[in-house]
This record gives structure tokens, C-alpha cells and sequence, in this order.
């Protein structure tokens, strides 16, 4: 008796999906591990020249001036907001180095006053590199 007289025999097909699969692996696996041979490339021989050892960077600190007049010197605070104590926490935060940049980031609505504090702190300690740090508005 023949059961399946109304079914069609269905094609017999390879699945290629986990061949492709494969394939791929191994080809990543030999543009990762294979060598390139450079072929344009130019053999020069540079010049040499004798230069002084590259200058170190140079030293700054930080003096930060919030809207309230507090002063902080590299992250810590000083103690008091006279203009010696801002002096003095500059030299101990300077210690052996040498010609320092004080760099002043003064919260805008800040007092004139408490950055002027800071320059002439900077002055009495007789640092004379002074810059200020901004921000670029982002308003159109």
C-alpha cells in the first residue's frame, strides 16, 4: 500500500547557513593573523641632530573663585580670603618649583574684588605668569 500518494516528494537541499558561518570565522581569523608585506615602502635615513632634552611642563595652579568668595588652590581650600592667605597658599602650593602659571577660574558672577585678591596675591609671592580660564558661550 502506498500511504504518501498525495504528498510530492520534497528536494533533498544543503543548508549553506552554518557553512557560511564557518567560512567567515576562518576568514577573519587570517586578515587578523596574517602578515602584510610592504612593498612602497621608502627606506630613508633621517639626519641627526644634537637638541637639549625636552623642557618639563610648566607648573600651574590653579586658583578657583566661586560666586560666595571662597578661594580654593589646586582643589584645596584656603584658609581665610585675605590676600596673605591666598599668598601664602600659593607659595606652600608652589613649593620648590619654579615661575609657576596661576591660572584664575572666577565663577562669573563673582566679585571683581576676590579675583583682584588673587593677582595681588600672585604679585607678593612674585609670580608673574597670570592667565584666566573661560568657556566658550554656547548661545547663538
Amino acid at each position: 500500500m502506498n500511504f504518501q500518494r498525495g504528498k510530492r516528494h520534497e528536494d533533498l537541499e544543503m543548508n549553506l547557513v552554518p557553512l557560511i558561518d564557518v567560512l567567515l570565522v576562518i576568514i577573519i581569523f587570517l586578515v587578523v593573523s596574517a602578515t602584510f608585506s610592504r612593498t612602497s615602502e621608502l627606506q630613508i635615513n633621517l639626519p641627526t641632530a644634537e637638541a637639549n632634552a625636552p623642557q618639563e611642563k610648566p607648573l600651574t595652579i590653579t586658583v578657583e573663585v566661586d560666586v560666595s568668595g571662597r578661594y580654593l588652590i589646586n582643589g584645596n581650600a584656603v584658609n581665610g580670603d585675605s590676600v596673605d592667605a591666598i599668598s601664602n597658599a600659593l607659595v606652600k602650593a608652589v613649593g620648590s618649583g619654579k615661575e609657576p602659571t596661576i591660572i584664575i577660574n572666577a565663577d562669573a558672577k563673582a566679585t571683581h574684588q576676590s579675583v583682584i585678591n588673587v593677582m595681588e596675591a600672585s604679585r607678593l609671592a612674585n609670580f608673574t605668569h597670570i592667565t584666566f580660564a573661560t568657556q566658550v558661550s554656547s548661545g547663538s
